[in-house]
C-alpha cells in the first residue's frame, strides 16, 4: 500500500511539474483546448484531477509568454499553439532522449548529470 501511494504522489508531482509540456504536447495536434479539456485529459490519462485554478492560471501564463493564443467563443476560452509554442514543443521533443537521461541521472545521484543540450 505504501509503495502504491508513494508512486501515485510521485506521478502527481511530475504531472504537475510538467503540466506546461503536457499542454504543449496535447495542443500540437492542432485541436483547440479549453482549461476544462486539459483537466479532463489529465484525469483520463493519469487518473487524478488537478485544480482548475492551477490549469487556468498556467494557461493564462502560457498565453502571456506567447506560447498559446486564446480565443473566447460563447463564453468558453480555447487555446491553440502560437509559432513560439510550436517551436518550444519541437525543441522539447527533439531533446526527449536527453531529458530521459537527465531524469535517470536525478535518480542515480552518484553519476554526473549530463547537459540537456549540446553547447
Amino acid at each position: 500500500m505504501l509503495k502504491s501511494n508513494v508512486l501515485k504522489e510521485i506521478q502527481r508531482s511530475m504531472v504537475t511539474s510538467f503540466l506546461e509540456t503536457i499542454i504543449l504536447a496535447k495542443l500540437r495536434n492542432s485541436i483547440p483546448l479549453s482549461s476544462y479539456d486539459v483537466i479532463a485529459f489529465v484525469h483520463r490519462k493519469f487518473g487524478f484531477l488537478i485544480s482548475p485554478g492551477t490549469v487556468y492560471s498556467l494557461m493564462y501564463s502560457m498565453e502571456r509568454k506567447g506560447l498559446l493564443r486564446g480565443i473566447e467563443v460563447q463564453g468558453k476560452r480555447t487555446y491553440t499553439l502560437t509559432d513560439k509554442g510550436v517551436e518550444t514543443i519541437n525543441v522539447i521533443l527533439e531533446a526527449k532522449v536527453q531529458i530521459q537521461m537527465f531524469m535517470g541521472a536525478i535518480l542515480d545521484v552518484d553519476k554526473a548529470i549530463p547537459p540537456l543540450l549540446s553547447q
